[in-house]
């Protein structure tokens, strides 16, 4: 394999244990990320991204660990790069399309599951509803499918992917985003985002 792919992977997901899930402490990587963190992907994978973002690794997409790896710099490394910027969103329209793609060719079933976890994550990330509907039906499937010292992790997954469901029926876009795209809350947006929680990004 690619040895930057392989990079990209072990430094997101570590050692993967027997039956495919990560490390309960990269969650701190993948989900409390700071300053620390942002700089070491800025550091480490600045220049792949900006590389996939121009199409220069589309070829990585042949197969499904390289899908894997350019939906995770184009969808994650993005928002740490970019971080509080609207181009924090910028990688996300070209991630949905390899997501799409890859579900059409299965690629996601060639992976273990937290490495799924992260595949679907663009629908999640996508102001589409149909988007949405899909990616929680992914992960009512994680869930179901996960052994039982790992199913409260692929709740805790799932239950994320239906509020964030539930956020585009009720607004039709992430109001958390608003400020950052330079788009005007409404009245009802600005309400809801004073209690909301806004999922870092």
């Amino acid at each position: 394999m690619n040895n930057t792919i392989e990079a990209i992977l072990t430094f997101w997901f570590g050692e993967l244990d027997e039956h495919g899930y990560a490390a309960e402490e990269r969650n701190k990587l993948w989900f409390q990320g700071g300053a620390a963190t942002d700089a070491a992907i800025r550091t480490q994978f600045g220049a792949v991204h900006k590389q996939a973002q121009q199409g220069e690794l589309d070829h990585w997409a042949g197969q499904p660990r390289g899908r894997l790896a350019l939906i995770i710099v184009l969808d994650q490394f993005s928002r740490n790069i970019f971080r509080g910027s609207g181009a924090a969103f910028s990688g996300d329209s070209k991630a949905l399309e390899l997501c799409q793609e890859g579900l059409r060719l299965q690629h996601d079933l060639q992976l273990a599951p937290s490495e799924q976890v992260f595949f679907y994550l663009p629908l999640e990330h996508s102001e589409n509803l149909a988007d949405q509907k899909r990616c929680v039906e992914l992960y009512t499937k994680l869930r179901d499918a996960a052994p039982p010292a790992y199913r409260k992790r692929a709740q805790s997954n799932l239950d994320y992917a239906v509020k964030h469901q539930e956020i585009i029926e009720q607004f039709g876009r992430f109001p958390h985003r608003n400020k950052a795209l330079g788009r005007t809350s409404t009245e009802q947006e600005q309400r809801y985002l004073e209690t909301a929680t806004t999922f870092g990004q």
